[in-house]
């Protein structure tokens, strides 16, 4: 699943580029019934322990380097064992990737939005931060629901032994040494003990899924108590987003997108490029589908087109806020879900155009789809079965070629066009 911008590409767990970050249930789930105990993961195998100690002990010279004491490192580090659970969904590659469409019916579930709207009336302090960041309220909230089902899925994990599990595997060593620095500093600070830092199994904390790093830089005391709480205090979890959105770049008084409808015979190849005012695209026949006019912030801003589930779905003319949304979780459809739920919150509808009904794509499927591009002609990068910017483009490149409706979407026809032509059975 990809990189965030800000280092916070992780919060939410996975973070996803191309399709779609897991979801919070809208409740915590029932408790399961009594079973049979849970098998205890084996412990590392003592080649891995060598190996791991001898990670430990270079990365504590790094850690020192930092700023930190051989004191803290010892007592912090020493008795760690990688946790092979953690590793494990590290290197997972989901074997089906969701329709954007199925993910956003998931987000904007009746219940969330019910109980968003209850928040939305009930937190007395939302009204000053959304005034403070210039965060509208109802996005603040979509994040919160987005990241931990308002605050009650946060995680169980260790960060620190997380953290460590990752920089000890290598495949983002850099970034998971950078996030474990920070998170022994927040324990120097005595801010936080090692006990409290808990989160999902990537290291992202709290009701609102921060990583270490975003905690020591941007995390927000709202309540006054002398602690930055994103774990106990929806105050301060909520202010802590609107920081982050607002270092996202977030515009005050500006949208995060709007519903089109296209006419017919329109260039589809015109998605994820050009970013124009919206009488530019007013000019090639795009209109609001709900009929409302712009704006004036809107209509002196950017905005790109996006078609998330292909030229007979829903399309989206993006404004200068969807972008900032996805330096919270670089994924389209994440920053759909964010914003059409917010919309929800607000008191909007459903979209005018309906999701298409579609099958999910097998990590073989998207694969098999990849080489067959390359095969043909048309470079999509690696054959990884992430389905991110480069393989849109070449498969526009190839839909265009075969005069079909250029607009990068890979659904099921497609990998069976694909694979016919490159002879791939």
């Amino acid at each position: 699943m990809d990189r965030r911008v800000f280092l916070v590409l992780l919060l939410a767990g996975c973070a996803d580029t191309s399709t779609n970050a897991p979801l919070a249930p809208s409740v915590a789930p029932p408790a399961p019934p009594p079973g049979p105990p849970t098998a205890v993961a084996a412990p590392p195998a003592s080649g891995q322990m060598v190996g791991f100690d001898t990670w430990l002990a270079a990365f504590k010279q790094k850690a020192l380097a930092a700023g930190l004491t051989q004191q803290l490192l010892d007592r912090e580090l020493d008795g760690v064992t990688p946790n092979p659970k953690v590793i494990s969904l590290d290197g997972r590659q989901p074997e089906f990737s969701k329709p954007v469409g199925d993910y956003i019916k998931g987000v904007i579930s009746e219940d969330r939005v019910a109980v968003g709207r209850a928040k939305r009336d009930s937190l007395t302090f939302l009204p000053a931060i959304e005034a403070r960041y210039g965060v509208p309220r109802d996005i603040l909230l979509a994040v919160w629901a987005m990241e931990s089902a308002f605050g009650k899925i946060q995680g169980d994990f260790d960060v620190v032994r997380s953290m460590a599990s990752l920089a000890f595997d290598g495949r983002r060593r850099n970034w998971a040494e950078g996030e474990l620095i920070a998170a022994l500093k927040i324990i120097a600070s005595g801010e936080d003990t090692r006990e409290q830092l808990k989160g999902s199994w990537a290291g992202a904390m709290g009701q609102t899924q921060f990583l270490p790093s975003n905690y020591l830089s941007t995390a927000v005391d709202w309540d006054g108590d002398g602690r930055r709480d994103i774990w106990g205090s929806d105050s301060d979890s909520l202010a802590s987003a609107a920081n982050l959105l607002k270092k996202g770049d977030w515009k005050p008084g500006v949208g995060w997108a709007k519903e089109v409808i296209l006419p017919a015979g329109f260039d589809y190849g015109l998605a994820e490029g050009p970013r124009e005012v919206p009488s530019w695209w007013e000019a090639k026949g795009v209109k609001r589908a709900d009929g409302l006019p712009w704006t004036a912030a809107d209509a002196a801003s950017p905005a790109g087109l996006i078609l998330p589930a292909g030229w007979s779905g829903p399309a989206f003319l993006t404004l200068p806020n969807h972008y900032a949304i996805r330096t919270y979780n670089n994924s389209t459809s994440y920053a759909l879900g964010i914003g059409l739920l917010a919309d929800r919150f607000a008191g909007g509808g459903t979209l005018v155009t309906a999701w298409p009904v579609e099958s999910a794509l097998s990590l073989a499927d998207r694969m098999a789809a990849q080489i067959a591009l390359s095969r043909l002609g048309f470079d999509p990068g690696p054959a990884d079965g992430v389905i991110g910017a480069g393989t849109r483009k070449a498969l526009r490149a190839w839909q265009t070629d075969r005069k079909l409706p250029a607009d990068g979407y890979l659904s099921s026809d497609m990998v069976a066009r694909l694979k016919a032509q490159a002879g791939i059975s």
